[in-house]
């Protein structure tokens, strides 16, 4: 039986062991990890795994691109795909940071909560500048939400929202908020709110965040203590809390692994798979 090889080409100087555990679980019988990976180097790597196999046993190769930057693994992807040409081929999968794969478990999860429909609905998210809360970004807005994501400076934020513009067209207010203060009268007459700071971080006391009445639904993406919304549990999954469903980091993370191996499984059903934040979050709305 021909193996399922998953090669990471990671833009971090080591693949994640987060991302090799996960591709196992996901189906892949052997992964090929290589850190350091750019635009310019990458095309050797990409020849590897189109040039060897070939009929039916080719769609048993498959790639997948990591680490912690998501502009670099953009571009490692962009990279990937414009290596392929006709039946030389294998499916791909962009996941930096895990960025897709917890936004779209994160805003599946939320829009579900709020009957399948957030048309014009203001959604805020909090220290959303890095791939998570850009990423949730671009799928709150896609799905009709008014966007903003905060950060502690303008020049920053604004790059962030300008990305995500260019990239997916999708129109984002950016605002920022350099301390509660500031995050607190950003959510003011929001309806959704999520939060995705570093570890370790608190962006919103309960105090700031449980009198605002908009509020209509919460996430936030951190696991680890202190949460970025105080108040909260990370267990939390679709609870009930000042009157505003909550969801914590751990309430979302079963959707998010279940995403995450499901689609390694099915990058070995063909050589055509191509999976970005789209198809990403189609079928997490699907799993949700």
């Amino acid at each position: 039986m021909t193996k399922k090889l998953l090669f990471q080409f990671d833009t971090d100087p080591a693949p994640s062991v987060f991302d090799t555990v996960v591709g196992y679980d996901g189906g892949a019988d052997h992964i090929a990890g290589y850190g350091g990976v750019t635009p310019e180097n990458v095309g050797a790597y990409v020849d590897g795994t189109i040039y060897t196999r070939g009929g039916a046993e080719k769609k048993s190769t498959a790639i997948f691109v990591g680490g912690g930057d998501m502009t670099a693994g953009e571009a490692v992807f962009d990279a990937v795909k414009k290596r392929f040409f006709g039946p030389f081929r294998v499916s791909v999968m962009l996941d930096s940071n895990g960025s897709n794969t917890t936004a779209a478990a994160g805003v599946a999860l939320v829009v579900k909560s709020a009957g399948g429909d957030i048309k014009g609905k203001r959604a805020v998210v909090l220290a959303g500048t890095g791939p998570v809360g850009m990423r949730s970004a671009v799928m709150l807005g896609k799905e009709g939400a008014t966007v903003a994501i905060t950060g502690r400076d303008q020049g920053k934020t604004q790059k962030a929202a300008d990305a995500i513009e260019q990239r997916f067209g999708v129109k984002v207010e950016a605002i920022e908020a350099k301390d509660e203060t500031s995050r607190r009268e950003a959510i003011e007459g929001a309806n959704l709110v999520f939060s995705a700071g570093a570890i370790g971080f608190e962006l919103l006391s309960e105090e700031a965040w449980k009198s605002e009445s908009s509020i209509e639904i919460m996430a936030d993406y951190n696991a680890q203590p202190p949460m970025g919304l105080g108040g909260i549990d990370a267990m939390d999954k679709a609870k009930e809390r000042h009157g505003k469903i909550i969801y914590g980091a751990l309430g979302l993370g079963g959707l998010k692994l279940k995403l995450h191996r499901t689609l390694i499984g099915k990058l070995f059903d063909s050589t055509e798979q191509s999976f970005d934040a789209d198809e990403i979050y189609a079928l997490a709305k699907e799993m949700a």
